[in-house]
């Protein structure tokens, strides 16, 4: 790992222990840990609790990115070069966005509006689904069924159908975060989700027969 080009990376990791650390003494010792639907505080928790959010989000996402390059038995992912970088950095500012987010919120006992949260997922849809197709191969990373892990071209096109529906998915849920009311947005997030989840999955085993089929 070369530390000069990991820096910003890490960087970006340290951002939400640092917001906390500065926010700690002026926390109270109950924080809210949880909101309904209807952006309503329904758990608190000792503050200490938020000490586990930096750990469980940019940071965990960080430590697999680094890992699994190195335990991928078919080393596909080494093979990505720069844009792997890219997807762990992208995914790593998502991470840490969003725990900033939630410490900010705790600190301030307020949700203001829950669509906040789905519109940042919808955010993640759109990277994701941008980068679905440029992803080799691999048991850790995209749409990993049976049928794509055992036919490279299956993996191929179920990630281009995929990267593409994910990315429409991602901008549906972004744009339906800033004009529905939270519940009918939580809905429409949960049915497109439904959708860019399953559609992909079934589609891989239909290519796949029909691979098998060819061949």
């Amino acid at each position: 790992m070369k530390l000069k080009k990991e820096l910003p990376i890490i960087t970006i990791v340290l951002l939400p222990f640092i917001y906390l650390a500065y926010l700690w003494n002026d926390l109270p010792n109950k924080v809210p840990m949880h909101w309904n639907m209807k952006g309503e505080i329904d758990r608190y928790g000792d503050k200490s609790e938020l000490i586990i959010i930096p750990f469980l989000l940019p940071l965990l996402i960080y430590v697999i990115f680094l890992v699994i390059p190195k335990i991928d038995p078919k080393n596909k992912l080494n093979k990505m070069g720069n844009k792997l970088q890219t997807v762990k950095f992208l995914l790593t500012t998502f991470m840490s966005i969003l725990a900033l987010f939630i410490i900010y919120t705790a600190k301030h006992q307020t949700l203001t509006n829950p669509n906040y949260i789905v519109l940042l997922i919808g955010i993640l849809f759109i990277i994701l689904g941008n980068y679905f197709k440029t992803i080799q191969p691999n048991y850790f990373i995209g749409i990993r069924t049976p049928w794509t892990l055992e036919n490279e071209t299956v993996w191929k096109k179920t990630h281009k159908l995929g990267g593409k529906m994910w990315f429409v998915g991602g901008i549906i849920v972004v744009l339906s975060s800033l004009v529905l009311d939270k519940q009918l947005n939580f809905t429409l997030f949960l049915i497109i989700t439904a959708i860019i989840s399953i559609i992909p999955i079934t589609y891989s085993y239909v290519v796949f027969k029909s691979e098998k089929k060819t061949a």
